[in-house]
């Protein structure tokens, strides 16, 4: 067992969480939702699209796991975009439980970050549920047909000199080049989605 499956098994008994109900192969989900984007313009998932594929990143801005990832995040994210391979980050945490995953939040991390790709609002928390998300952060690969091709963590530790598998990254320059995703499916270790109440 390595690390990365170690932290994940004592994260889940610690709080409850569950795997993404998405299966590898499964189509995209919520993609017509209309969502807020930092900038103000409201866009979906299929708006954000490239000619590859799409990487859809459940994340927030209070969780220590994203503060951790968020760097690496930025720099996948922005070289998806060169590779033809859409990206849209998506905060479905409800700011009455968490004020630090407010909206004006968001706007000050997408400067401070350097996104380049959308980073949006889930107002209802449903895009998530559709997901099947769980954590933050969270990511979901898709490929030109909107199938689900990789899911799971950033890269294999919370700490960025001990990484050594950088699954997110691969995967995508995988997709963008043609070639066979070599690890599909890993476990997302992080903050626990503070999903609004459904209506």
């Amino acid at each position: 067992m390595n690390r990365m499956q170690t932290m994940a098994i004592v994260f889940t008994l610690a709080t409850g969480a569950h795997a993404a109900s998405l299966q590898l192969g499964d189509t995209l989900p919520a993609r017509d939702v209309p969502m807020k984007n930092v900038d103000g313009k409201t866009l979906t998932i299929a708006d954000a699209k490239g000619r590859h594929g799409t990487l859809v990143i459940f994340s927030c801005n209070h969780c220590p796991f994203v503060k951790a990832w968020e760097t690496r995040i930025a720099a996948v994210g922005n070289a998806a975009l060169a590779k033809g391979v859409g990206v849209i980050q998506i905060n479905a945490n409800d700011p009455a439980v968490q004020p630090a995953d407010g909206y004006q939040e968001m706007q000050q991390r997408a400067r401070e970050r350097g996104f380049q790709f959308p980073y949006v609002v889930d107002a209802t928390s449903d895009v998530a549920r559709a997901f099947g998300a769980g954590h933050t952060p969270e990511c979901f690969l898709f490929d030109a047909a909107d199938k689900l091709v990789y899911r799971g963590a950033v890269d294999d530790d919370k700490d960025a000199a001990r990484v050594t598998q950088h699954w997110l990254r691969d995967a995508v320059d995988a997709l963008a080049a043609g070639r066979e995703i070599a690890t599909k499916e890993t476990k997302a270790i992080g903050c626990t989605i503070k999903f609004r109440k459904k209506s």
